[in-house]
């Protein structure tokens, strides 16, 4: 039986496990220029190596999702961190845009697998009233997966020798000791076994609006990640024309940063504002974003990436927010892994769907695409957000006085 006291050493290796998720999807993010000069990619190639790796996110969770309640959260996060670092380990050694592929498949299903566990890990190490340390926490160690993936990365780019190859390496050995820690983490006992069959999570019919209210913010905010982590470097280098990856991944990495200040700032704040104010930053990230394209200043990247990164972080935090005060706590678990899974599918359609636009039209005309696409989204959340009559309030009346669903009618979303 897991201790209910609070463990330093489990909090903090899950934690870890939980930076590892990010950091692993962001590692190629500076290093994209290079694949396309030396193998001579189209941003059709180089988008889409990007936007594998949330579809087979999507479907390790539609097979696998349900799987830690009979393994436990450890035999998963040793799995997924596994998975990681054998799809960092190809990326180090890749020789063609075919092993970039497997690469980012395998860090896919890495992140697939430990995402969930590692965050409910977080919960049972910080012990009995710690949802909020843990909260925290996972914000924290999201934003320094990050942030490291672009400044460790852009560096060892920019300075070091194999510039395509170091930083993968580097990750590599620090996920092998990631592993290792996590092995020594406590077994656990899940108890009598549970049948596993790979299934979409299942909504609550009177659950369906305060669902699709949350999971479109959460979509929405996952956008500005996407535009920022498939075309960021390709933007600093080809429209604002820095030639410096050192640099570049710095103007990036602001993005994180801005994403973890603006979360930890959020606690206690409602629903409806936060969400409101985070798309009012957003929309100010795109506007920066189309004077940096147009008038090619990395000023105006630097501050696109800021405005993101709050828009970003208060859009999840208030639609997780929402989801958790309107969702009971029996089926909260499937629900947020829904929203999670919707937004993950919409990050590689539209990362793909952008490179391509990038192939045909150029960079510059798949940048302004992907800003008027994401204003367009956040006018949309504002809209349902602050609607009188509707909106949060309904979204809120969707369950009964007790915490529980009016009713116990599902359906897949």
């Amino acid at each position: 039986m897991p201790s209910d006291r609070p463990s330093t050493k489990n909090f903090l290796l899950a934690a870890g496990v939980v930076a590892h998720t990010l950091w692993t999807s962001v590692a190629p993010t500076i290093v994209y220029p290079l694949y396309a000069r030396q193998w001579d990619l189209t941003p059709t190639v180089t988008a889409g190596v990007f936007a594998v790796y949330p579809l087979v996110v999507v479907a390790t969770l539609i097979l696998f999702g349900g799987l830690s309640d009979t393994l436990g959260s450890r035999r998963m996060m040793l799995y997924g961190v596994a998975a990681s670092a054998m799809g960092v380990l190809v990326f180090g050694l890749a020789s063609d845009v075919a092993m970039l592929f497997l690469g980012r498949v395998l860090m896919g299903i890495g992140v697939g697998l430990s995402a969930g566990p590692s965050a409910a890990a977080l919960v049972e190490a910080a012990g009995p009233g710690g949802v909020r340390k843990a909260s925290a926490a996972t914000l924290i160690a999201q934003a320094f997966g990050f942030a490291a993936a672009l400044l460790i990365g852009g560096a060892l780019a920019q300075y070091a020798p194999y510039p395509t190859r170091l930083s993968f390496l580097v990750l590599f050995l620090l996920l092998v000791a990631l592993l290792l820690g996590t092995w020594s983490l406590p077994r656990q006992n899940t108890g009598r076994p549970v049948a596993w069959r790979p299934r979409l999570p299942k909504i609550p019919r009177e659950l369906r609006r305060p669902f699709w209210l949350a999971a479109f913010t959460v979509m929405t905010a996952y956008g500005n990640g996407a535009l920022i982590g498939s075309l960021g470097a390709q933007i600093a280098h080809e429209l604002v024309q820095s030639d410096n990856l050192l640099v570049n991944g710095t103007t990036l990495a602001l993005f994180p940063v801005a994403l973890g200040m603006a979360g930890l700032g959020a606690r206690g704040l409602c629903a409806p504002a936060v969400i409101l104010w985070g798309a009012g930053a957003s929309v100010a990230g795109m506007g920066c974003m189309a004077a940096a394209v147009s008038r090619h200043e990395l000023g105006f990247l630097a501050v696109a990436t800021m405005g993101s990164g709050v828009g970003y972080a208060l859009m999840v935090y208030g639609g997780l927010a929402l989801l958790g005060a309107a969702v009971p706590e029996a089926v909260r678990g499937a629900t947020t892994s829904a929203a999670f899974l919707l937004s993950y599918l919409f990050t590689g359609v539209l990362t793909f769907g952008l490179g391509r636009l990038a192939t045909v039209l150029g960079t510059g005309t798949a940048v302004i695409t992907g800003v008027l696409i994401l204003a367009a989204l956040c006018a949309l959340v504002v809209l349902f957000t602050a609607r009188p009559g509707g909106g949060v309030r309904r979204a809120a009346a969707a369950v009964t006085p007790t915490g529980t669903a009016a009713g116990q009618r599902t359906r897949a979303f």
